[in-house]
């Protein structure tokens, strides 16, 4: 899908800017192409051309890329009590002069919190407007307005230059990301999200950015991990353990965050040595399941923020989401991906290799039936990494 800038009407304003669009999310981030699609729709991030924001207390820029409008309001980021998460004020409006090349700016006499209200017609999906389309062949789209930011926040200082042992991510790589900025979407926390202020003002840092450059930067068998685990999470359906993006105790941002800091708190050979998928797996639910035992899962780039602060592990739902995660055992997980997995990826396969899953009650048998998926998948789409076990 090609997505180009589209002029448009700014409630804010009487001037015409642009919508800048960012692929996200799975689309986005996963470079290896399973047999099983691991996009379930389009994530697209867009922000206005007139519109920027800045860290509280920063000077207004003289200088922006060329996609922004001549006429630009700037938003500071006004820390909330709650880590993560914030209020956009009003400053600053910078105008281009041609004859210095630069932009210059005036301050508001009345600063204002801004409202990033939903469109009408659409359907609000958390942060995002919902688009679903008539035809079957295209994928629903999530977009989510927010306002850029082209500085790394001050929040996630501390990440840039934390020490980490096995040089990931690589020095060009932070320094990549932190060139890029961050965004600032409008969505409340749980907390506020009944308060009558809040909810309507109160926004959350973005990283989606950076964790597409992150993401990017894997190899391939962590790329995989990270499908295999939001598959299994995805259709396992643990009776304590509802993975919505809404609702529910996790959302595949914990599965994301829980791979960030394996690929950075373990060494290469973790993921390379011997090759054990499974064990790999198994062992990362475990660690989901202490996260959850202690209420605890620290977000990847703001040290103080808690992504499970709002899970009450006292709680008999609680318990037995932890319980039926420490439960996962190599063999169960292995029963599961392929009876739930690779035999799914062989009925998309001619039926004469189906069928020699109807019995794979050996090892030698399983062996062939999923080499037979594997060399027919290589034979259609040679170019293609393979996921399967």
């Amino acid at each position: 899908m090609r997505w180009v800038g589209v002029a448009t009407q700014h409630p804010d304003d009487d001037v015409e800017a642009d919508h800048i669009p960012l692929t996200t999310g799975s689309a986005a981030e996963f470079y290896i192409e399973p047999m099983l699609p691991c996009v379930g729709d389009v994530d697209v991030m867009y922000h206005f051309s007139n519109q920027l924001a800045i860290p509280r207390g920063h000077p207004p820029p003289t200088q922006l890329p060329a996609e922004f409008h001549n006429d630009v309001k700037v938003y500071e980021i006004i820390d909330s009590h709650l880590p993560g998460y914030v209020y956009l004020k009003s400053h600053y409006l910078l105008t281009y002069c041609p004859e210095d090349e630069k932009y210059n700016y005036v301050e508001y006499d009345e600063e204002a919190y801004m409202s990033i209200l939903a469109e009408r017609n659409s359907t609000v999906h958390g942060p995002a407007l919902l688009t679903v389309y008539d035809d079957p062949s295209l994928l629903s789209v999530d977009s989510v307005f927010c306002l850029r930011c082209l500085l790394w926040p001050p929040q996630a200082a501390d990440w840039s230059t934390r020490h980490t042992n096995y040089d990931w991510p690589d020095s060009v790589t932070v320094d990549r990301v932190v060139n890029n900025g961050c965004d600032v979407v409008q969505v409340a926390h749980r907390q506020c999200r009944q308060h009558e202020w809040m909810s309507k003002f109160q926004c959350r840092l973005s990283f989606s950015r950076t964790e597409i450059v992150l993401i990017n930067s894997w190899m391939p068998v962590q790329q995989i991990v990270y499908h295999m685990l939001r598959v299994f999470m995805k259709n396992e359906r643990l009776k304590g353990v509802e993975v919505s993006s809404n609702t529910g105790i996790l959302s595949n941002y914990h599965i994301k965050t829980l791979m960030l800091w394996a690929c950075e708190l373990k060494p290469r050979r973790w993921c390379t040595d011997e090759l054990n998928l499974i064990r790999i797996c198994v062992e990362l639910l475990h660690i989901l399941a202490f996260w959850l035992s202690e209420a605890r899962c620290q977000h990847y780039f703001i040290h103080d923020c808690n992504l499970l602060d709002h899970v009450d592990n006292s709680l008999s739902t609680s318990q037995l989401a932890v319980s039926e995660l420490m439960s996962i055992t190599e063999t169960s997980l292995c029963d599961w991906f392929i009876n739930c997995y690779i035999n799914q990826c062989a009925q998309l396969c001619p039926q004469y290799i189906a069928r020699l899953f109807d019995d794979v009650s050996t090892s030698t048998r399983l062996q062939n039936a999923t080499a037979a998926v594997v060399n027919w998948r290589l034979n259609e789409l040679p170019t293609f990494f393979i996921v399967l076990l």
